[in-house]
């Protein structure tokens, strides 16, 4: 019998509609010139976007509809799954290449990106395991090496796409995760070390990415190339001001701002909006994250509880980490803003983690002060 819409977390469920909205509008006015020039039709990402939206909406609900111990059973399987696709996106005629990456899954009207997938394939599958090995969580090889193994894997895969972004994020989550379930924090600072001489050598032995931290460091030192990018976002918020220059208004997309409508769609956002609308943005990813993690801690089992962190913290990772490229904070990386960038592939994954979220809320009271299981 369905639950009543009251029972599940409706200020989750709000955050998540008016984002998704939000980046429908957004995404038109960010791509609508470049569309009708590209494509000859100017209403061709919002289309698609709005599409997607619906899509992902459908999906949410139907994905609160279920108890999320259902997706138990299946997280070693769609891990696994999971990882058959980021081999097959690397097999020529099947893995779809734009830029030099191949990222994307080529079906009809639709390019599915598998990194997306992965994420929500390892939280689900570490949420699980965590949930099972809880006694064996403080020791080395069951307890942190055999996540480890797992995470090499995936992190390869990416990183043979090449998608340092969607590696690291992934890397970050299950990091976090495997603290929060209380693994010994000299195994987590051992990695982390031992990680860094390869991370180092991934971005000093790749030109584009060694031009990118130079980028970072001076963007003035090259502003026609690799400093561009980063410039224009700059002059994109300084002209927005504090109240924004007007919906739609806005000049940095109108070829000046590359990747407008997906990573950089928050400099658009600055420039049109002002700082205010980047605020309100900001405030509503924190609300968003802060509600997940309420839940996190309120959840009845210990696969809930892992489930509903993983998903916490990776909407606010991949928030943050965006909104810190696109002001120059850290060094560019190609991960978009969950709910508002364009991509269908984000848009769904990110509204089915919001449906399961939603689920593990029904029958918890969560309040502004408070957190305990409704009796």
């Amino acid at each position: 019998m369905f639950k009543k819409l009251e029972e599940y977390d409706l200020v989750i469920m709000l955050m998540a509609i008016a984002l998704t909205c939000f980046g429908v509008v957004m995404v038109y006015s960010a791509s609508s010139v470049m569309a009708a020039k590209r494509f000859h039709d100017g209403f061709f990402f919002l289309k698609r976007q709005g599409i997607f939206a619906l899509l992902g909406f459908a999906l949410m609900l139907w994905t609160m509809r279920i108890n999320y111990q259902f997706w138990r059973k299946l997280a070693a399987p769609i891990l696994l799954g999971c990882i058959v696709l980021l081999v097959l996106v690397l097999i020529p005629g099947i893995g779809s290449s734009v830029g030099g990456a191949s990222r994307w899954i080529r079906l009809p009207g639709f390019n599915l990106q598998p990194s997306e997938i992965a994420k929500i394939a390892l939280i689900m599958y570490m949420a699980y395991s965590l949930d099972r090995k809880q006694d064996k969580i403080k020791q080395l090889g069951p307890g942190f090496v055999s996540y480890m193994l797992i995470l090499v894997v995936m992190l390869g895969l990416l990183l043979k796409q090449p998608d340092m972004g969607s590696a690291l994020t992934l890397a970050a989550v299950a990091i976090i995760m495997l603290f929060a379930a209380g693994t010994r924090l000299v195994y987590i600072i051992s990695i982390v070390l031992m990680s860094m001489p390869f991370i180092y050598f991934l971005i000093m032995n790749v030109a584009y990415r060694k031009r990118r931290i130079m980028s970072f460091l001076d963007p003035w030192q090259d502003p026609q190339n690799s400093g561009f990018q980063i410039i224009q976002s700059w002059l994109a918020f300084g002209t927005g001001g504090l109240f924004g220059v007007g919906l739609g208004e806005g000049k940095q997309k109108l070829f000046y701002l590359p990747e407008a409508h997906t990573d950089f769609i928050l400099a658009v956002v600055g420039e049109e909006l002002g700082f205010l609308g980047v605020i309100v943005i900001i405030g509503m990813f924190f609300l968003l994250v802060q509600r997940a993690m309420r839940i996190a801690v309120a959840a009845p089992d210990t696969f809930g509880r892992f489930l509903a962190l993983g998903i916490a913290v990776l909407f606010g990772i991949e928030a943050l980490v965006n909104m810190c490229v696109v002001t120059g904070m850290v060094p560019t990386k190609g991960l978009a803003l969950p709910f508002i960038s364009y991509g269908g592939s984000s848009l769904l994954i990110s509204l089915f983690a919001v449906g399961i979220l939603l689920n593990i809320s029904s029958g918890l009271k969560i309040s502004a002060i408070s957190l305990k299981e409704e009796t």
